[in-house]
């Protein structure tokens, strides 16, 4: 029963803390809440919100993005010059190898699904629902499509 008590009692004290990591900075942390984040657009991803909560991905360091896609969202063969980590937060992110677009090839992922792709590798993807991914890597991190045409950025 002392155990139970205690541990009752942890749980109160750690979810008290909670409210304060609202995106607090304090000796080197940052916390971010999922209601706080400034989320903006990027000329690569029309139609997609974009949030960085580390970076630059420019340069040479770490970074982790967010990106929310609307249900159905398309993105073309692409790849980066970096890493890629992605890991699904909500919705379904199917994503697929190779130079075209091919909806047989999608693997779906689904919340908490992790994908890795390494640098220069062409990939595709496509949502269902309302889909919320988080990205990290190492930068200089870029987004090339395969396809010039492809590229919102050239039109």
């Amino acid at each position: 029963m002392k155990s139970r008590t205690m541990l009752a009692a942890s749980v109160i004290a750690m979810a008290a803390l909670f409210p304060l990591a609202t995106h607090a900075q304090h000796q080197g942390q940052e916390f971010f809440t999922a209601q706080n984040i400034k989320w903006g657009t990027t000329p690569s991803l029309p139609g997609a919100k974009f949030a960085v909560l580390e970076g630059p991905m420019n340069e040479a360091k770490q970074f982790i993005a967010r990106i929310q896609f609307p249900d159905g969202y398309k993105i073309p063969p692409h790849f980066h010059s970096t890493i890629e980590h992605v890991t699904v937060i909500s919705g379904v992110f199917a994503m697929g190898h190779g130079e075209k677009f091919d909806q047989a090839k999608l693997t779906p992922l689904r919340p908490g699904d992790v994908a890795i792709m390494q640098p220069k590798t062409p990939h595709f993807a496509m949502t269902t629902g309302q889909t919320e991914v988080q990205i990290h890597g190492l930068g200089p991190w870029t987004l090339t499509y395969v396809d010039a045409k492809d590229d919102p950025r050239n039109k």
